[in-house]
């Protein structure tokens, strides 16, 4: 638990000096005399809340997930307003005043600005803290997630206090400033309105992307910090909060204790990532080969994607992937956050006894998996095992460009194009150029959390450096694909799903320009 918190810690003062604070900086360095405790420790409780139960509040009532942040932008305005006009300030002020036990005065609001402030930094939680970030998912909130979030806003908000007690010094010591106590409120008034606009309008996003995400290895690092206490395991987690199984006798559970003396391979993966696609193979084969030697593998499909929670689709991808091993459909997390999971696609080697032996994330290490398998079936008291399986390991090699998801939800912050607001259609046209490893919409697109809807004229173009380049596509239409004076059509059709719009035998770094049928649903792109 320790450890963890560390990391936790670590992981909130990389993200406060990350190009996702940017936008709150004004606010943190205008905080003016007396109230630079106040607005950090605001924004620390309000973000930390917000980031904790947001989600899940949200989804219990039925309520849209931009909420948070649209009720952030509607407070900054409001003590914007405050912080001009007097009366307003200090009507807005009264609640706190009572709490104090003094008189309300126009400056101090500074609580309730931080408070504004940590809802609209919400969206900053999510590129460190996986494990918060399926707590909307899982609705399940234990005391390691509290400590979790709690030393992560903690960590987030070390810098932001140095910053604005820097700036109330320099605000103290200068006698310009001091004189000027009147203009210095009047201006942050002003900046607390531009920023609630430039939020919700989105005008943000490119400062953000023009400045390059520095923290980026550090925050993988503390992320990896964080998962490896997660994934000290010893004895393998019993499948829990199960909504369906595949490929068992009439639908009927498996449990690890079931299945002693032999040998199991617990599986984590999704039916439109490509990474698991490419490993299935791996898994089915071994199956095939060893089952009659006493191993089970066991697969949990843990949905990525909203569409990915119906067992029916589920059941209709694993027919068409050839996947006939058992499958547990984990729709609510739980034996996800049982393991301590944070990856698509994730192996866990247990032995005979229920013990976990071994595991592997991501692709590749097929041949160790393997011997590692044949190792603990010999232990188990296994006769001769057949020839181990031949299967060409097509994990790649050299260096992609990273997954791209489309919907807001988790959309990349350096993507070229803005996106259009949650639930609204926006017209867009193509910049004059498209940055390396990013995209760009033309023609009218509307947004949902998780994906992007295209509408009349829609076209995307992306930059890329692969061999392959799939889409995670909903809906029934065309995708025009123009890439290099090439130009081919993709049919889609049926429930969201994984299509390969271009492969060839070598990677490559273009362009290729994508029009949409209206009514298409796009995802996210991978690439090999």
């Amino acid at each position: 638990m320790l450890t963890l918190v560390l990391a936790g810690l670590l992981a909130g003062v990389v993200t406060s000096i990350s190009p996702c604070v940017l936008p709150v900086l004004p606010v943190v360095l205008t905080a003016g005399t007396r109230r630079p405790v106040r607005v950090v420790a605001g924004l620390v409780l309000s973000f930390s809340v917000a980031t904790l139960f947001g989600s899940l509040l949200l989804s219990a009532f039925h309520l849209p997930q931009d909420l948070v942040r649209d009720a952030g932008i509607a407070v900054l305005a409001l003590l914007g307003v405050g912080l001009l006009v007097p009366r307003v300030g200090e009507l807005l002020d009264r609640p706190f005043a009572r709490l104090r036990g003094h008189a309300a005065g126009p400056d101090g609001t500074g609580f309730a600005v931080g408070l504004a402030l940590g809802l609209v930094y919400v969206p900053c939680a999510g590129p460190v803290l996986a494990t918060i970030a399926v707590l909307g998912a899982t609705h399940q909130i234990g005391f390691g997630a509290l400590a979790l979030t709690a030393a992560f806003g903690a960590g987030a908000g070390i810098p932001l206090l140095v910053l604005a007690l820097a700036g109330d010094q320099l605000t103290r010591r200068v006698r310009f400033l001091r004189a000027r106590a009147r203009a210095i409120r009047v201006t942050t008034g002003v900046v607390l309105l531009a920023l609630a606009a430039a939020t919700a309008f989105d005008l943000t996003a490119g400062l953000q992307r023009s400045v390059p995400d520095y923290t980026a290895a550090l925050q993988q690092k503390f992320e990896s910090g964080a998962s490896a206490n997660l994934r000290q395991l010893t004895a393998a987690p019993e499948p829990a909060g199960i909504t369906a199984w595949l490929n068992t006798p009439g639908g009927r559970p498996l449990t690890i204790a079931g299945l002693r003396g032999k040998v199991v391979l617990v599986t984590f993966w999704t039916y439109s990532c490509v990474n698991c696609r490419r490993a299935l193979p791996h898994y089915e084969s071994w199956y095939d080969t060893y089952r009659g030697s006493g191993l089970v593998v066991l697969g949990v499909h843990t949905p990525e994607f909203a569409f990915e929670h119906e067992p029916a689709n589920v059941a209709d991808q694993a027919r068409a992937l050839g996947v006939d091993y058992p499958v547990a459909i984990d729709n609510d997390y739980a034996t996800w956050q049982a393991y301590g999971n944070e990856y698509w696609p994730a192996s866990y080697v247990v032995d005979a006894s229920g013990q976990i032996r071994g595991s592997h994330f991501g692709e590749g290490s097929y041949a160790d998996t393997e011997q590692q398998l044949r190792q603990l079936l010999t232990e188990a008291g296994s006769g001769p095992l057949p020839a181990p399986a031949d299967v060409p390991d097509t994990t790649p090699t050299e260096s992609t460009t990273p997954e791209t998801y489309l919907g807001p939800k988790n959309a990349p912050l350096d993507s070229t194009g803005d996106l259009p607001p949650l639930g609204r259609s926006r017209e867009l046209h193509f910049p004059a150029a498209v940055a390396a490893d990013t995209f760009a919409l033309d023609g009218t697109w509307t947004a949902a959390p998780e994906h992007l809807t295209a509408g009349p004229a829609a076209r995307l173009r992306l930059d890329f450096h692969a061999r392959a380049v799939h889409l995670v596509l909903g809906g029934t239409g065309t995708i025009t694909v123009d890439v290099d004076g090439t130009r081919t059509t993709v049919e889609a059709s049926g429930v969201p799903k994984l299509y390969t719009l271009l492969a060839g035998p070598v990677s490559r770094h273009s362009q290729v320009t994508l029009s949409f049928t209206p009514g298409l649903q796009a995802y996210d792109f991978t690439f090999a």
